[in-house]
């Protein structure tokens, strides 16, 4: 009876030793798995890079592999026939000096000649006189009443208080807004170049009269985007103050049409300030990536960046499996309608059959989207369920004429500004923002309408000390808006 019992008690024992070694097996087999996905996100996130996420080139790791174009066999710089790009000869009125080469005597004989050529072959060379300022002093006189003996002062213009002109005032905040140098080196240019010297906080107060100014300009702007047929958006993050010693988040927001472009910051990248900026009534085609801000613009008017979901799709391909076959079946569609696109823009094809082609395009690819949310991998199925909820979106560029289907040139508009960041670490307050995102606005629209810049700041600072109405950053004549050059 003792030995029954013992023999239990280690049955019992041995049980209680398996069922924690099982529990101990589970425990091990869930951290395990656990491990593994973590070590798969791991890997994944290393191979992320500007090919196959919304990660900028700069982002790229030393190395990184770039898809290389296909060799053409033509040997790099210009190619037989292609059209020269010579300097143009200035018209003769333009021309300050003339030197006149009459030859003497003739190279041959040595005869002397005599007379002049009615058409001689005309050589320009381009100088700069020497560099310096214009100094105006005004002089004050004071005067006093014989009578009353009052003494009266002569006024200083309005115009003329502050110590630096219109012209040199303008070109300060030029060399910051369009140059990026920083406020030092804008002070050791003008000393450099003019001879002037002013300290960077003259900069800096020059940046503020010049934001002022320009005010009334941007705002006009932003009222012409926001009545435009198209237009394209895009945000990237910005810096502005501090909070806890470091440099507080913001975004740079921009809405580019053909001739106008419009710079925004803000400390929110929501769907509120895109709906400031655009406005809420918008009612143009809209051509942005899947960012959540843009989703309260009706989709039968948004067109979505096929440049970012050539990443995506490639994105599908380098996580492999199911999901990377079907990456590479859309990716073959997507070559395939942009070969098409190009020839419709050289003439090559006309849009009418470009149409027809395209219902093919949008049916295969819509099922390969469907087939890959079902059997591909968690990640890519995700990707795909994402996308496909914007399907409508694809194809806008296919039913509006002139409608670009990437968002190429916005994203070349907010290039400039992305390199100031890089240089400028952002600003360090509202006021400084306010007078990044108006000569952004002003020199990018200005470059698209080929005006001259500095001539633009100086009027609009020449009319805002005078009380007078600036000029407009508007173009003169009227433009066909959707062509978007991507």
């Amino acid at each position: 009876m003792v030995q029954v019992d013992a023999r239990d008690v280690q049955i019992a024992q041995l049980e209680k030793r398996l069922e924690a070694a099982l529990a101990r097996i589970a425990q091990l087999e869930e951290e395990n798995a656990r491990l593994r996905e973590e070590n798969r996100g791991l890997r994944e996130r290393l191979g992320l890079n500007s090919s196959n996420s919304s990660k900028p080139p700069s982002s790229d790791a030393p190395g990184t592999p770039r898809q290389s174009k296909r060799p053409t066999g033509r040997h790099p710089g210009g190619q037989p026939g292609h059209k020269k790009h010579e300097r143009a000869l200035l018209p003769p009125e333009q021309v300050q000096r003339v030197v006149e080469l009459v030859p003497r005597e003739c190279r041959g004989c040595k005869r002397r000649l005599h007379g002049q050529d009615s058409a001689p072959r005309r050589h320009q060379v381009v100088e700069v006189p020497p560099l310096s300022a214009i100094v105006t002093e005004y002089r004050c006189h004071a005067l006093q009443c014989p009578d009353c003996g009052v003494v009266t002062r002569g006024e200083l213009p309005a115009h003329a208080r502050s110590v630096f002109g219109d012209r040199l005032a303008a070109l300060a905040s030029l060399l910051v807004g369009k140059y990026r140098l920083s406020k030092r080196l804008v002070k050791d240019a003008l000393s450099d170049m003019l001879g002037v010297e002013l300290s960077v906080g003259s900069v800096s107060n020059l940046e503020g009269e010049i934001s002022q100014a320009l005010a009334p300009a941007t705002a006009e702007a932003l009222a012409y985007v926001q009545a435009s047929e198209a237009a394209s958006a895009d945000e990237t993050g910005f810096a502005q103050g501090r909070e806890c010693g470091r440099a507080a988040r913001a975004w740079l927001w921009v809405v580019a049409t053909a001739l106008v472009v419009v710079f925004h910051i803000a400390t929110s990248r929501g769907g509120k300030v895109a709906r400031q900026l655009l406005g809420a009534d918008f009612a143009g085609f809209l051509t942005t990536d899947r960012w959540s801000a843009y989703e309260w613009v009706d989709a039968g008017l948004r067109q979505l960046c096929w440049a970012h979901l050539t990443r995506d799709f490639q994105g599908f391909i380098d996580r492999g499996g199911r999901g990377g076959r079907i990456g590479r079946e859309l990716m073959r569609e997507r070559n395939r309608f942009f070969k098409w696109y190009q020839r419709v823009r050289d003439g090559t094809l006309s849009r009418e059959h470009f149409e027809k082609r395209m219902r093919g395009v949008e049916r295969r690819v819509g099922q390969l989207l469907r087939k890959a949310a079902r059997q591909a991998e968690k990640k890519t199925a995700g990707m795909a369920r994402e996308i496909l909820q914007w399907e409508k979106c694809l194809w806008t560029f296919v039913d509006v004429p002139g409608l670009e289907p990437t968002n190429n040139f916005g994203e070349r508009c907010i290039r400039h500004a992305v390199m100031y960041r890089k240089t400028s670490f952002g600003t360090q307050s509202q006021e400084g923002s306010r007078f990044v995102e108006r000569i952004f606005t002003a020199t990018t629209t200005l470059k698209l309408q080929g005006r001259d810049v500095l001539a633009f700041l100086t009027d609009t600072l020449a009319a805002h000390r005078r009380g007078l109405r600036g000029p407009s950053l508007l173009p003169t004549a009227p433009v066909p808006q959707l062509a978007l050059s991507s």
